[in-house]
């Protein structure tokens, strides 16, 4: 009897979620918009929840809102008497975030932009040059002086003796040896400077959310898959500071104007400190560099056009990071042509490299610029 082999088609079926892993995917993105404000964000929970009917009455956004507490994603927190008489509590509790949902916020943002990755060990990135690395090159040479014992290949070496010597009189000598050559793994400093200024949220779009992913998720793949490596991130308006990994949910948009040279010398700055001979700079950016602060303290600011005394202080910072091997990659979210020309030149001072993209795509373009980066040495 003959059986037919083939494929069988049925529908697509989603998988079931539950209904706090329904509303939890939504909260998440939504305290993400938010920058970590929970009441603000169980508003529009609460207002998408009218409109589109994601609960009913065997589970309500109360019950939602009692499991993230029962499940550690937030913490209740109680407000004191504000004239201090001791008489109890005043208000309605309010809520913030855990490190627990903090490190969840993370991992989905590197779910969405990156996709689903798996942790490898120690790191993964490779530079085109063989010799004592530490990952498997698949090819032999035959032993060298100074090579480590755990490179010898017994197989080969084993074959080698016996074609050499036969089974009669076998013996092992250093001429028989065979090493498997290994990639050195190149290890990576990154400073990734994020643009807070008052324009990332200018003219209805909402920038500095992706920045703000991408900066999450550029965390979580470095700290999850290459660990050797190093990422420092900063923001810059009319100055620069660093932030750290806690405070990146809780990102902000000001009342700045753009000192692009106050950031690029935080981000020289700590990138001198680190040991890695491979450095480099991520700049997220839409808008031209605006302001200077003095050397009395004082702010210099131009917010038209291009200003050729700002703009020169910017092109010489390029050049002190080339002379430093230091590449600057810039994602430029504008596209006026005068910024981009103002770009290019940048690009050209440092021997770096310059995307102009728009919102969509910005971690994936990241994320493979980061890649490629890692597969050599960077020498300037």
């Amino acid at each position: 009897m003959n059986r037919r082999l083939g494929f069988r088609f049925t529908s697509y079926k989603a998988a079931e979620q539950s209904p706090f892993d329904k509303l939890f995917d939504i909260f998440q993105e939504l305290i993400t918009h938010t920058s970590g404000e929970v009441e603000e964000a169980l508003d529009w929970l609460r207002e998408l929840d009218k409109e589109y009917e994601l609960t009913d009455d065997d589970y309500t956004i109360d019950d939602f809102i009692e499991d993230l507490k029962a499940k550690g994603y937030l913490r209740e927190e109680i407000e004191l008497d504000p004239e201090g008489s001791g008489e109890g509590q005043s208000g309605d509790p309010s809520f913030s975030m855990t490190a627990k949902l903090e490190r969840m916020l993370r991992r989905r943002a590197l779910d969405q932009i990156f996709g689903k990755l798996k942790r490898r060990g120690s790191g993964n990135h490779r530079t085109g040059k063989t010799g004592q690395g530490d990952e498997h090159t698949g090819d032999f040479r035959a032993y060298r002086f100074g090579d480590r014992l755990e490179q010898i290949s017994m197989t080969e070496s084993l074959r080698n003796a016996q074609v050499n010597h036969g089974m009669d009189e076998f013996r092992l000598e250093e001429n028989d040896l065979v090493v498997e050559d290994t990639h050195h793994k190149a290890q990576m400093s990154t400073v990734l400077m994020i643009d807070i200024s008052h324009s990332m949220i200018l003219y209805g779009e909402d920038r500095i959310t992706p920045a703000k992913k991408v900066a999450m998720a550029l965390t979580e793949l470095i700290t999850t898959r290459y660990p050797k490596d190093t990422l420092d991130i900063l923001v810059f308006g009319n100055d620069a500071w660093p932030i750290s990994v806690a405070e990146l949910p809780y990102l902000k948009v000001g009342p700045y104007h753009t000192n692009t040279v106050a950031g690029l010398q935080l981000a020289m700055d700590l990138l001198r400190r680190k040991r890695n001979t491979n450095k480099q700079i991520f700049m997220i950016t839409d808008g031209k560099p605006s302001c200077l602060r003095m050397p009395d303290g004082t702010y210099y600011k131009n917010s038209v056009g291009l200003d050729d005394y700002i703009v020169e202080k910017c092109y010489n910072m390029a050049s002190q990071a080339r002379k430093l091997h230091i590449p600057i990659t810039t994602f430029m979210i504008a596209q006026d042509p005068y910024l981009m020309q103002f770009v290019r030149h940048f690009t050209e001072a440092n021997k770096g490299k310059a995307f102009f993209t728009g919102l969509k795509g910005l971690g994936e373009m990241i994320f493979e610029d980061y890649e490629q980066n890692r597969k050599k040495r960077l020498r300037g």
